[in-house]
């Protein structure tokens, strides 16, 4: 491994070093073989064959079982703060009036070496209440209050890499990582304080995925010597393939899984990637790809049934709105963010996200004044007409624009400077933007031109009006931010990886992946 300097040196020591080497062997191998699965079913949908529920698994769909019951501090998860792991943010978003937090190793975040390092030790010192920060430039002093949220860690997707990390000469799974080292350095200490080591999952797409997850946590608890159950995860489910695994997914991980989550931007993003070459479910300008679409209102209901069927909580999505220091505009983007979570509400989620501490207060309206308990687990949907794969595909009304697609560029121009610059959470035009948000715009765009989409102004989009408006958006870019921040934050390089992995003939998959090669 490399040489690791200061506190994050004596973290890792040699028994973890020991711990993670054993994970890889046992499971790396295991992972490559489920990945292989993956991009052939994907390889099918690419043929033209559309996703569907499993005619194989109908049994566990249909028969009845129940998860783990949920340890007590698992049930109450009415509204929960996301965002990277850098020391400030922590402390913040603990502080914060919700329930849990979750802290992210993946879309918030930027995985330089120094980031990943440095937000195992902020969740550390977290884990211990031992977290504070005075702030270089303002001098200002943060630190913990008393009960702060629940702290939930998550880790990064099974197809990210850590390179700076080799065993048997090959770089390791970067969600082993985040996993195996934050378990190791905080489980004695949150059994300690009367819980367990819960994790967000991030990105899978079929029940074999999770079974592989659920191997890992019991290798884990057993070489720990801990209870069953000890590891309790939330599956996040943003992808499309998933959407139609959820009962498979919960029966796979039946011992450890605590929820499921609508991860709504991802899952736009997955729609696009999943079915990028189905001409007829293209999607219009993100803007207008709400919850209210109807392919996105049936997921949302068809996981809160399928959660509280079994005995987990079904969480909602995020709002990424940030509050505006004017006041009218404020007004008008507390109301959005409210109807957004009454509806979620009102299908049955037992919680929320959120990525600003702006806007607990309005979604504790919603979310705790307006719920009668800690959940809805009671709302089983059972009068629901039966949700179909066909609901689940529906194509989006709307248009595609021009305005939407130099939004597009600007957005995704703007964050992939500041993922490869360290930075992976990032307020753009009034929204804090982060990998999900990101690949929306970008894949959109791909989607369109591969199509000949039109948009509203007559043009047929291809990559030569790409290209044309990506110059022109460029340099609108680099007006708002100034010449010093466009050199300091590589715009250059972020405009040439956008036209890339927007032009190249075959999807790519992950913009991180390309991304993850210019950090350091």
């Amino acid at each position: 491994m490399p040489s690791l300097d200061g506190v994050a040196q004596q973290l890792i020591d040699a028994q973890a070093q020991q711990f993670l080497v054993e994970l890889v062997r046992r499971f790396r191998p295991q992972l490559e073989h489920v990945l292989k699965l993956r991009a052939q079913r994907q390889a099918k949908i690419d043929q033209g064959t559309l996703p569907d529920f499993d005619p194989t698994t109908k049994n566990i769909r249909e028969s009845e079982w129940r998860i783990a019951d949920l340890p007590k501090d698992l049930t109450k998860r009415r509204l929960e703060i996301t965002g990277p792991v850098d020391r400030k943010m922590v402390i913040n978003a603990l502080n914060a009036n919700v329930d849990c937090y979750m802290a992210d190793f993946e879309d918030s975040q930027s995985p330089t070496w120094d980031g990943v390092l440095q937000g195992q030790v902020n969740l550390y010192d977290a884990n211990r209440c031992e977290l504070e920060y005075t702030d270089p430039a303002s001098g200002k002093h943060y630190q913990l209050k008393p009960n702060p949220a629940l702290l939930i860690a998550r880790v990064r997707g099974l197809h990210l890499p850590e390179k700076h990390v080799l065993v048997d000469g090959d770089p390791i799974p970067g969600g082993l990582f985040d996993f195996a080292l934050y378990f190791y350095l905080n489980y004695q200490q949150r059994i300690a304080n009367g819980t367990g080591v819960y994790y967000y999952v991030p990105k899978l797409e079929h029940s074999d995925e999770a079974k592989w997850w659920a191997d890992v946590f019991t290798f884990t608890e057993d070489y720990f010597k801990q209870p069953r159950g000890t590891i309790r995860a939330t599956i996040l489910i943003e992808t499309l393939p998933a959407v139609f695994q959820m009962h498979e997914i919960l029966h796979a991980m039946r011992e450890h899984i605590a929820a499921l989550n609508c991860g709504r931007w991802d899952y736009i993003f997955s729609y696009i990637k999943t079915l990028k070459n189905h001409a007829d479910r293209v999607l219009p300008d993100r803007q207008v790809v709400t919850m209210s679409q109807p392919f996105l209102n049936a997921y949302s209901r068809l996981l809160v049934k399928t959660c509280h069927r079994r005995g987990a909580l079904a969480m909602g999505g995020m709002a990424a709105f940030i509050p505006s220091k004017d006041p009218q505009e404020n007004a008008t983007i507390l109301a959005k963010v409210k109807a957004d979570k009454e509806l979620e509400r009102d299908n049955g989620h037992d919680g929320t996200w959120i990525a600003h501490p702006g806007l607990a207060d309005t979604v504790r309206e919603v979310f705790v004044d307006g719920l009668p308990g800690d959940n809805q687990s009671h709302i089983l949907r059972e009068a629901d007409a039966p949700i179909t794969a066909h609901d689940l595909l529906e194509p989006s009304q709307g248009q595609r624009t021009e305005q939407g697609m130099r939004t597009n560029i600007r957005v995704a121009l703007q964050y992939i400077a500041a993922w490869i610059s360290g930075k992976g959470c990032v307020p753009i035009y009034g929204l804090m933007e982060d990998a999900a948000t990101a690949e929306i715009s970008r894949t959109s765009i791909w989607q369109w031109i591969k199509h000949g989409k039109t948009l509203d102004n007559g043009n047929v989009v291809t990559k030569q009006l790409f290209r044309d408006y990506l110059q022109q958006e460029a340099a609108v870019v680099r007006k708002e931010v100034g010449e010093q921040r466009w050199a300091d934050e590589n715009f250059a390089k972020a405009t040439q990886l956008l036209e890339d992995i927007t032009t190249a003939d075959e999807l790519v998959e992950f913009l991180t992946l390309p991304g993850y090669q210019l950090l350091n």
